[in-house]
């Protein structure tokens, strides 16, 4: 009989086996597919991997369990009956919040500062934050896309921008006026439309130059952003407006917060329910055209969901190879277990297809505004990609979990709150269907740039596997009477084409095993299931090279 690793004998010291604890680590550099998508965008390198380190440490990974196990609380009033329609975090929370805002994810994509591609940089920071603590970056993206729509009001923006851009979180509740800085959110939904916006009932009347606002918001999430841009009905039309949480002559607004969402996960960010009695508001965009106003901000946010899922994915899997690799059975190592190592590889498959088809839309998005093609990648493949990453994170996620065994499922490590996480992203700005639906759209109304686009992917993905067949059974369905019915398919199929041609864009080795894997037709879904072979090693040691 073999003598025992743990002579004293005291429950207390048999933790011989036990994975350290996760934390210290640059995530940036550890992660080569990621470093690899910065590298093919020409950015800096070493500012990245700063930010991996101070994402990375163990303290900021703290400030995430902190944020969580203290969610915000909503005060309506105070003792005496006043007002207050105050949300309170904790210090935790505002301590992520002075990060990702000193490191600019909520506005360096349009002040110039990264160059030569802001958008993948801001992106590349954006995926590092969401690692620490995912519910802190709602207000971050809120706040990054409502410039999108604010460009529609040229003196708007122009008023606005200077407290926008500003490096420094102030969370004071005051006049966006008086304050060092000011974050963006944004009332869209509706109790009886959710996603049909245009069945909002919420009203806007005209006062001179601004107007009052009736009405509700089913979700509204951040509720101490600044100001909101809403969509209320006006003579015109469904419109959009900007609703300040002070008036101009620094009174409280009439926004009064009803209640806090009970979330399943997400618990940082404040989620509220909320009325407006007669609030002051200010017109953006065209009167009648509050959907148009908000297409280039929805688009934004559902770029950000993809690239957050993918940073969701990409901690979970880290944390699961970090303690296989610290983790002993049977005699040997949890990660030189053939069927682990078969897990594990195929989830870091998965997360190298996630990151280069992000990191391609990220490219066309920046591009769209002087390349057609681009525009039309962007146009056709952004609900796609959405719908495909942010899906497929939860699966990662939970296998992630699993290879934790119980420990995973305790609330004592942050893998139960990474998998309540997981969904959100694919609800957030639009469910499955409605992604699904969008691309059936944008096919619909620019038939030739959507053939264009299948074409150049079809020809890209051919390097790596013969895609003609899926994609003349995509155009097939496109032009039938199911192409409502198979939605879906045609979203996944061409989400999935679209990740084989750009593995093979960014000259990854992996590239046929994916489309071999996802689309070669067998019927096996589980991670595990595929024969990846010698890539085995590569595939495990890219996803978390420490």
């Amino acid at each position: 009989m073999s003598p025992s690793p743990n002579p004293s004998g005291f429950l207390e010291d048999a933790s011989f086996n036990q994975s350290p604890a996760f934390g210290d680590i640059d995530l940036f550099s550890a992660d080569r597919p990621l470093a690899d998508a910065a590298a093919r965008a020409s950015l800096d390198l070493a500012a990245l991997s700063a930010c991996g380190r101070d994402y990375g440490a163990a303290e900021t990974l703290d400030l995430g369990r902190l944020a969580n196990e203290n969610p915000p609380k909503l005060r309506t009033m105070d003792g005496k009956g006043n007002r207050l329609d105050l949300v309170e975090f904790h210090p935790a929370y505002h301590a992520l919040m002075r990060k990702s805002i000193g490191h600019g994810i909520h506005a360096s994509a349009h002040d110039g500062s990264d160059r030569p591609a802001p958008m993948a940089a801001r992106a590349v920071r954006l995926y590092l934050a969401t690692q620490a603590e995912s519910g802190h970056m709602c207000p971050i993206t809120m706040t990054h896309a409502c410039v999108g729509a604010l460009r529609s009001e040229p003196a708007l923006l122009e008023k606005w921008l200077p407290k926008i851009q500003t490096r420094t979180y102030d969370p004071r509740p005051l006049p966006w006026w008086e304050k060092n800085g000011v974050t963006l959110g944004m009332g869209m939904t509706e109790r009886q439309g959710g996603t049909d916006v245009r069945a909002n009932i919420t009203c806007a009347t005209a006062h001179g130059d601004h107007v009052e606002i009736t009405g509700h918001k089913w979700f509204m999430s951040a509720p101490m952003c600044d100001a909101f841009l809403v969509l209320a009905q006006a003579e015109g039309g469904l419109t959009c407006y900007l609703m300040p949480r002070y008036r101009p002559d620094g009174s409280q607004n009439a926004v009064r917060f009803q209640r806090l969402k009970d979330k399943l996960g997400n618990k940082s960010n404040a989620s509220s329910e909320v009325e407006f009695h007669g609030a002051w508001a200010e017109r953006v965009g065209a009167e009648g055209a509050g959907v148009r106003t908000i297409i280039e901000m929805v688009n934004l946010t559902r770029l950000d969901c993809a690239i957050a899922s993918a940073g969701q994915s990409r901690i979970a899997l880290s944390q699961a190879l970090h303690h296989i690799r610290n983790r002993s059975v049977f005699q040997r190592r949890l990660a030189d277990q053939p069927a682990m190592r078969a897990v594990a590889s195929d989830m870091a498959l998965e997360l190298e297809a996630q990151v280069a088809l992000v990191f391609r839309l990220i490219r066309a998005a920046e591009h769209a505004a002087h390349d057609l093609r681009e525009a039309a990648y962007a146009r056709l493949l952004t609900p796609a990609v959405k719908f495909l990453v942010c899906k497929s994170t939860p699966q990662l996620v939970y296998e992630s979990l699993e290879c934790l065994g119980g420990n995973g499922y305790t609330e004592d490590l942050p893998m139960a709150r990474y998998f309540r996480e997981s969904p959100l992203n694919a609800i957030w700005e639009g469910s499955g269907n409605v992604m699904a639906l969008d691309v059936l759209r944008a096919a619909g109304r620019h038939p030739e740039a959507a053939t264009d686009t299948l074409s150049r992917l079809v020809r890209t993905a051919d390097q790596a596997f013969k895609a003609g067949p899926l994609a003349q059974s995509l155009e097939q369905i496109l032009k039938s009477g199911a192409a409502e019915r198979r939605a879906r398919f045609v979203c996944e199929g061409l989400a999935k084409l679209a990740a084989v041609a750009a593995l093979v864009e960014a000259d990854s080795p992996f590239a046929a095993l994916y489309a071999e894997t996802r689309l070669g037709g067998s019927p096996f879904a589980q991670f595990g299931s595929a024969d990846l072979g010698s890539s085995e090693t590569a595939l495990m040691d890219r996803a978390l090279a420490v």
